[in-house]
């Protein structure tokens, strides 16, 4: 089942999550290799494309479990770039595959 981590960068972030991005980025490579990324991305600032406010995450795992075992072990959070972070279900209607 697909679950959808969004994660909310805490202030004062933007040095430690570039330094955290090149392992944050292998970990969804091995995502997407297994098959089982849909999408991921950073979401940017409206008036600063530069600086995120935080990350979409929307892959395949095995149960809520899985997912939140996944999202703890991400380099950001080591980094203490993300403040919260929101697991849910999600399902796939559009496109179609």
């Amino acid at each position: 089942m697909y679950y959808m981590i969004l994660a909310t960068d805490a202030d004062g972030v933007k040095e430690a999550r570039a330094a955290a991005r090149p392992a944050h980025l292998a970990r969804l490579t091995e995502l997407d290799a297994a098959g089982r990324l849909l999408i991921a991305g950073p979401n940017p600032l409206p008036d600063d494309e530069t600086t995120m406010s935080g990350s979409l995450i929307v892959a395949d795992f095995d149960d809520l479990d899985a997912a939140q075992a996944w999202a703890e072990a991400d380099p950001y959070v080591d980094a203490g770039v993300y403040s919260e972070v929101l697991i849910k279900p999600f399902k796939k209607v559009f496109p179609n595959a």
